[in-house]
């Protein structure tokens, strides 16, 4: 036995995987937000290993991340031990448990707005099942077996996926009721009004248009949020007046908490679909889940679904 291996112990796993999610999608900031841990937890797991190896992992500039040479060398290392890890979860856990898993990827907005809410009634439907929620703005390949069934948001057209559509959208204007004595009743009266960006102007821009309505100037003041939910809950806040997607908003017009100010609407561009790995399509237990999903839209607001 060489004198390396009788003195070698393993890396802590927390670094590991802090190091290959970083490396992998090349943001400390996404890492953190993937691994739901902070982003000082990434910083922490990636220095260990650097202080390890005596040698630098990342290249940091206040604009990017780049691995260096010694960081390319040990991603797919790192990357391999992970996966074998968790093929050996898999192959561990008994099959009837395995089973009663459904591991489900959706954006942080759908699983903040839609899904969340319903989990409790899922969970009364099937209380045989177990529903883990992964909820990531980027869209998965499946690739690795972890997750069993997404939602997303687009045109459906994932060739190498099955695809279900589950609901189609409106876009419309919403906002707090505690405005109501000064509510805009049509789109040519918002320009008076504090407008809720979702990551920037141009979907109010286009929506305005299509009713004829000149953009002020100014429409770029207000707040702007880079997750449709984050929108919507400024909305609720009374912050200012946000435009909604139908599917992201149906409880909060239930419920009160936010109200439409005028008629006014358009069809969304996309939908949200269900997506699966071909092989996982005919699963008993995700077909129940995937009916459930199926049976949620259709009890939706009438036009949503």
């Amino acid at each position: 036995m060489t004198e390396f291996s009788q003195k070698w112990t393993p890396p802590a796993l927390s670094s590991v995987r802090a190091f290959e999610a970083a490396a992998r999608l090349l943001s400390f900031t996404k890492a953190a937000h993937e691994l739901n841990i902070t982003q000082s937890a990434i910083s922490h797991g990636v220095r260990e290993l650097e202080t390890r190896f005596k040698v630098g992992l990342f290249t940091r500039n206040s604009r990017s991340l780049a691995l260096t040479e010694a960081g390319a060398v040990y991603l797919p290392f790192a990357k391999d031990a992970l996966g074998h890890l968790r093929a050996g979860d898999r192959a561990v856990l008994a099959p009837a448990q395995r089973e009663r898993v459904i591991t489900v990827s959706v954006s942080p907005s759908f699983a903040a707005k839609w899904l969340v809410p319903r989990l409790g009634e899922f969970s009364s439907a099937h209380p045989d099942l177990d529903l883990r929620i992964s909820a990531n703005a980027t869209h998965i390949d499946f690739a690795d077996g972890e997750i069993d069934i997404a939602v997303r948001h687009g045109n459906g057209n994932w060739p190498a996926l099955q695809c279900t559509r589950l609901c189609g959208e409106r876009l419309f204007p919403v906002c707090s009721p505690l405005l109501r004595g000064e509510l805009p009743r049509s789109p040519k009266g918002l320009a008076r009004h504090i407008l809720i960006h979702h990551r920037d102007s141009t979907a109010w821009r286009e929506w305005l248009a299509a009713f004829g309505v000149e953009p002020r100037a100014n429409i770029d003041h207000g707040p702007v949020l880079n997750e449709m939910s984050l929108a919507i809950d400024a909305a609720v806040a009374g912050q200012g007046i946000a435009l909604a997607r139908s599917a992201l908003v149906d409880r909060d017009l239930a419920d009160g908490r936010l109200i439409r100010p005028m008629k006014q609407e358009l069809p969304a561009q996309f939908a949200y679909w269900i997506v699966e790995p071909r092989p996982a399509v005919e699963r008993p237990n995700i077909v129940r889940f995937r009916t459930w999903l199926l049976d949620q839209a259709d009890h939706d607001a009438p036009g949503i679904a």
